[in-house]
């Protein structure tokens, strides 16, 4: 009984301390501006079966996606028997499934448990990439400090995870024969359970049992509670981020109707309205963006999917030849950005409030938000300027993430409201203004079609 309330207790302080959080990030993902998702509800199901679910781009890099199936169907199918524990930790129950599942149930389990180990060798190997043969992609500039830590963190907890769950199976293994109810039969542990457990006590075996049991299930909840500070937050994110993922052609850039109208009615395309420079001035629209609440929240969903795999830099040929855009750390700025603002709301930070709201306000709401700071704080020009919009990053993206988007809008920003932009890039934009094309002519573009 004592162990049954101790569990409810830690159940629900875990999920009272994970809603608060998940409507945090919630919260902060919706900073974003509203964006219309259309198309064919059944291509994007497809894709989150093909790619989500069956890491279908994962496997463009073979090795390194088996191995990382191994992990994540192991963590798939452990959920069947993390159901198990929970039921057993609220009634009181050992082993619920075994009596009504009968031999599926030892198979279910045998099947677990060869994937768990898998997963064990998995995740030495993963650790051997980073910390010993320094895979380069896991290894650039942005990758020092907390991504590192992180990266680390979660392996090894896989580690505690797997020991877990076998010091469970195998206690229970040994428990079940010394009681004379023969053996369990699971693939793993009715050989690994006596070989390592089988000259223990009683006592002793309970004490094990009761330690990988809590231990598997606080591994969890503290897994749980840990995922919105970490990059492993895809596990949950990757399914709604590639079913909201555009259906159009990664080459196909959004459109801003003003300045298509604009150009338009630059170049006699359209009649002008004699009616339309009458009455009042209308507010100058707003061009790209300079901060989070510029970008959509399917941007800011593509910010927090971020595996940070770095497969999207690896393939940049901006990156590659030695420039300092990252397309990686262009969505880890925007997380830590979209983060930094959470924070200031959740601590209601009156100095982040615009000078002319300052007077009377006594809470920080998003509408009111300055703190002084853009996302041009944390992105360089330099980086911006170095994309070619060849949507290479796009497409190695395992989760169908989209920096290039992102990095259109602040270069928009920058060009078209701050009037900023490489000086090279001048001459480029003299030319489509006064002729109509990206290159210097002496004669009218179209002149060879009056010929």
């Amino acid at each position: 009984m004592i162990g049954q309330i101790a569990f409810i207790l830690v159940l629900l302080i875990t999920g009272g301390i994970a809603f608060k959080k998940y409507s945090t990030l919630r919260r902060n993902i919706l900073l974003g501006k509203d964006e219309e998702i259309s198309g064919d509800t059944g291509e994007r199901i497809k894709n989150v079966v093909l790619i989500a679910f069956g890491q279908k781009k994962m496997f463009k890099r073979f090795i390194p996606a088996l191995f990382h199936f191994f992990i994540y169907a192991a963590f798939m199918l452990t959920q069947i028997e993390l159901i198990e524990i929970m039921i057993d930790g609220i009634f009181g129950t050992h082993r619920f499934f075994r009596n009504g599942l009968g031999g599926f149930y030892t198979f279910l389990i045998s099947f677990i448990e060869i994937l768990s180990v898998l997963a064990l060798v998995a995740t030495f190997i993963f650790l051997a990439r980073r910390n010993l043969l320094k895979t380069p992609r896991l290894h650039m500039d942005e990758m020092s400090g907390w991504p590192k830590l992180d990266a680390n963190l979660i392996l090894i907890g896989e580690l505690i995870l797997v020991t877990c769950i076998f010091t469970m199976n195998g206690t229970d293994e040994v428990m079940h024969r010394n009681a004379g109810q023969g053996s369990y039969g699971f693939a793993i542990s009715s050989g690994l359970g006596p070989a390592i457990f089988g000259g223990m006590s009683s006592g002793t075996l309970h004490v094990l049992e009761r330690v990988g049991w809590w231990g598997h299930i606080l591994m969890v909840f503290g897994f749980i509670l840990y995922l919105p500070f970490s990059k492993h937050l895809h596990i949950l994110l990757a399914f709604p981020n590639v079913f909201y993922s555009k259906l159009t052609s990664r080459g196909e850039m959004k459109n801003m109707p003003s300045i298509m109208n604009e150009v338009k009615s630059m170049m006699g395309l359209v009649e002008e309205d004699p009616n339309a420079n009458q009455g009042e001035m209308e507010e100058l629209p707003k061009f790209g963006a300079n901060d989070i609440f510029d970008l959509s929240w399917k941007n800011i969903l593509d910010a927090y999917t971020c595996t940070e795999c770095g497969r999207c830099s690896s393939v940049c040929p901006a990156n590659i030849t030695g420039k300092k855009l990252s397309p990686r750390k262009i969505m880890m700025d925007v997380r830590d950005r979209a983060e930094e603002i959470g924070n200031n709301l959740d601590t209601n930070n009156l100095e982040c409030v615009k000078e002319d709201k300052k007077e009377g306000t006594t809470k920080l709401t998003p509408d009111i938000y300055d703190d002084g700071k853009t996302l041009f704080d944390y992105i360089s020009n330099e980086e911006l300027h170095a994309c070619t919009t060849c949507n290479a990053c796009v497409e190695a993206c395992p989760v169908t993430i989209d920096p290039l988007d992102i990095i259109l809008q602040l270069r928009r920003h920058e060009i078209l409201d701050l009037a900023a932009g490489p000086s090279d890039w001048t001459p480029m934009f003299t030319a489509i203004e006064n002729g109509g094309a990206v290159w210097q002519m002496s004669d009218d573009r179209d002149k060879w079609t009056k010929e």
